[in-house]
């Protein structure tokens, strides 16, 4: 970018890498990993190594673009990642834009992740040390520029709110001024960054100052669903409708009568129409005949599916965490308590299904869509083409939601998107769509799980907890397999039950992997989605035998977990807990999760209609994630979780009939209305812990304290999800 140039909000030119590195004349700092270096660094002591580089980029205009390596699907991180640099910058926000970096892994890696990657809720986890540091670098190479040329010392010049000023000679300017003579000194190898009790950004309230939310809200901001080109094509796949299912053949002379429709081509998920336009697209696809091979097709019902898993677990799986001896503890005497809970497949379901746009000139393949995994994207369609991952790019746009359905380890989004781009001449432009029934009846489902508990109490104590759980693991065969499964046992499958937060010294559990040619994929909160609700369904069903108060017995074994006791006892207080019955014909319950490194308590106050179902009335949260860069979109995420778990704990799953997802769209997959949205409060607690993520944890405690509060009515805990069934 120019020095002198116009920025907007939301930049839409794609950013190169030489661009990246080089600022064209404006300040840019940021910092740099090496290829494969991810996962390395973010076990390593001390800071990445700092190199001027493609993070923070000053204009002549004194406006700053921070560039953005982390996907923007409405959690929040343009916002959170630019006020990071701002912070240490002491930058006025009005000046703050954000853009989405390109894809280039040895520069945008996420640490944590070991590629460039959005997903696990580490997005500020990642990058508020190394956007802390990088905003410091750009104010003391801004300030050492002003110095030299005002020729004061640089130790009494002062930066606020945009603003580089002397004192005594009564001098100021913008950042603007000095950013080209800034951008030719050396990087400084060490900086000093704030004290938290300096922040005048980080920890405080903005509400309504998101980045994306002017042009989000104008119509402005572009998705992949608004791409356009001249004579780009529209592409629809026909693709089995079994899971497993393949071609076997297929006739399109009724496609091609269809006005429009341009061509019909075979590829590996199904069969592609290209038409001018998404009608004809669907239009054509609707005449296509095809027959499928169904011959390696998942052929079973989820009744028929959760039934065969539930025998299973009367057998140990592989043991995923033990101690002390669990079956001795279960013989000795005491009341034996036994509980089973099911969970069903369910989808994603953003509000934009998945879509991708891209030209393939013959030499470079160039992809305009809301990747969340553009390192894998990259790969993908490099081998596609049969060329290096340089020659692939990516330009991130803004995502529709997600809810890990665009972080796809498989990267079978971009793979079908170069697919169905090298089936046409080069140079065409194509846009992939996947319909809303394509993306219900897609697959990559939260798995189908089931859990089998036996527990004990004597003396007033749990004194033994056994779980036995079984479902399909995404991670084992994976690129992710090293990263998640140790010793044939996938931790993500079990995570949030094979530790708990509670001191039960007897403790089991064991997991069963389940092998199905539906695909799965990794959903809000991931494994927590299931083990939150058994766990803190099934302890509350043993703390009411012990004769325990839900918030007392819990806090009574958290002995090893200080901060999510912590979270309880705000939410205890915010809600004024006072025991499990409300007034009115309700009660409440209360459960508390830790996932990502965050820790969320929620209680829910319940009722019970005239129809029988579930009336959420209000629900209390309390969050602990560390420093709270953005308080406002903490709550923000809290408040979008508690609703999307309602809707799907409530009414939500893909049942499959003879392998057949048996609905289509939200008219038979039921989401939360918004006249059935509780009211809620939020709490979040204070810490000096780095801060974790937050675009999940808000998720899992949901469903269990509904389910509790439906105990304390005198109900049963549902033992299958969703509650409401159809």
């Amino acid at each position: 970018m120019t020095m002198g140039a116009q920025h907007t909000t939301l930049s839409r030119r794609p950013l190169s890498r030489r661009d990246a590195l080089k600022g064209a004349g404006a300040l840019v700092i940021g910092l740099s990993l090496p290829f494969g270096a991810g996962k390395a660094l973010a076990q390593a002591k001390g800071p990445a190594p700092v190199d001027p580089n493609a993070f923070i980029r000053i204009g002549a205009d004194d406006v700053v673009t921070v560039i953005v390596k982390h996907t923007e699907m409405g959690q929040g991180p343009y916002t959170g990642l630019a006020t990071i640099a701002a912070e240490e910058l002491d930058a006025d926000w009005s000046q703050m834009r954000v853009q989405s970096a390109p894809a280039n892994v040895a520069i945008y890696a996420n640490t944590l992740l070991g590629a460039q990657l959005t997903g696990g809720s580490t997005a500020i986890a990642n990058s508020f040390d190394q956007l802390r540091r990088a905003g410091a670098m750009a104010r003391a190479m801004l300030v050492q520029a002003a110095a030299a040329e005002w020729k004061v010392s640089a130790a009494d010049i002062a930066v606020g709110k945009g603003v580089i000023s002397h004192k005594a000679s009564g001098r100021s300017a913008g950042f603007g001024k000095f950013a080209a003579a800034a951008a030719k000194l050396p990087a400084p190898k060490q900086v000093r960054l704030k004290d938290p009790s300096a922040f005048t950004l980080i920890g405080k309230d903005q509400s309504g100052r998101r980045v994306d939310s002017a042009d989000k809200s104008t119509g402005r901001a572009k998705f992949t669903i608004d791409m356009t080109a001249p004579d780009m094509l529209t592409v629809l796949v026909a693709r089995s409708p079994r899971f497993g299912g393949t071609v076997k053949s297929f006739d399109a002379a009724e496609t091609l009568k269809v006005k429009g429709v341009v061509a019909v081509r075979q590829i590996s998920s199904g069969v592609a129409v290209y038409a001018r336009g998404m009608w004809p697209a669907i239009k054509g696809r609707k005449a296509l005949k095809v027959a499928w091979d169904d011959s390696k097709a998942e052929m079973r019902g989820t009744d028929e599916m959760i039934a065969a898993y539930l025998e299973q677990t009367r057998k140990p799986g592989r043991v995923h965490h033990a101690s002390g001896d669990v079956d001795k503890a279960l013989a000795a005497g005491g009341e034996v308590i036994e509980a089973d809970y099911a969970f069903p497949y369910l989808a994603h379901a953003p509000m934009e299904p998945l879509d991708g746009f891209m030209v393939w000139d013959g030499t470079t393949a160039r992809a305009r869509f809301g990747s969340q995994g553009q390192t894998i994207d990259q790969g993908a369609i490099a081998r596609v083409f049969g060329i290096p991952m340089e020659k692939v790019e990516i330009e991130t746009l803004l995502a529709g939601g997600s809810f890990g359905r665009r972080a796809q380890a498989t990267a079978h989004l971009a793979a079908e998107l170069a697919e169905v781009a090298k089936a046409m001449p080069v140079g065409t432009p194509v846009k992939l769509v996947w319909t809303r029934e394509d993306d219900i009846h897609g697959g990559y489902y939260r798995p189908l799980f089931v859990h089998r508990f036996r527990g004990a109490v004597k003396d007033g104590r749990i004194t033994a907890w056994s779980n036995t759980m079984m479902g399909q693991s995404f991670m084992i065969g994976s690129p992710f397999e090293s990263f998640a499964v140790k010793d044939g046992i996938d931790s993500i499958m079990s995570e949030g039950a094979a530790e708990l937060l509670y001191d039960i010294a007897d403790f089991r559990c064991d997991v069963h992997v389940a092998q199905s040619p539906v695909p799965t994929l990794w959903w809000r909160s991931v494994g927590h989605t299931h083990t939150g609700y058994a766990v803190e369904c099934f302890v509350d069903q043993l703390l009411k035998a012990a004769g325990q108060d839900p918030v007392a017995g819990r806090l009574a074994m958290m002995g090893k977990a200080p901060r999510a006791a912590g979270a309880l006892k705000a939410v205890a207080e915010l809600a004024q807990w006072k025991g499990s019955q409300a007034a009115n014909g309700r009660a409440r319950g209360v459960a508390v999760v830790e996932s990502f490194n965050t820790f969320v308590a929620q209680i829910a106050e319940v009722s019970v209609g005239a129809d029988g179902e579930p009336r959420v009335h209000k629900v209390w949260a309390a969050v602990d994630c560390g420093i709270a860069v953005n308080p406002d979109i903490i709550r923000a995420q809290v408040e979008g979780g508690i609703g999307y778990a309602l809707g799907h704990a409530l009414y939500a799953e893909v049942p499959l009939v003879e392998g057949v997802p048996a609905v289509s769209n939200f008219n038979d997959y039921r989401s939360l209305r918004i006249n059935e949205m509780p009211e809620i409060e939020v709490v979040v607690v204070r810490s000096a812990e780095p801060p974790t993520g937050i675009g999940e944890p808000g998720v899992p405690p949901l469903a269990p304290a509904v389910a509790n509060a439906l105990a304390a009515l005198g109900g049963k805990r549902p033992a299958r999800l969703p509650m409401v069934r159809a």
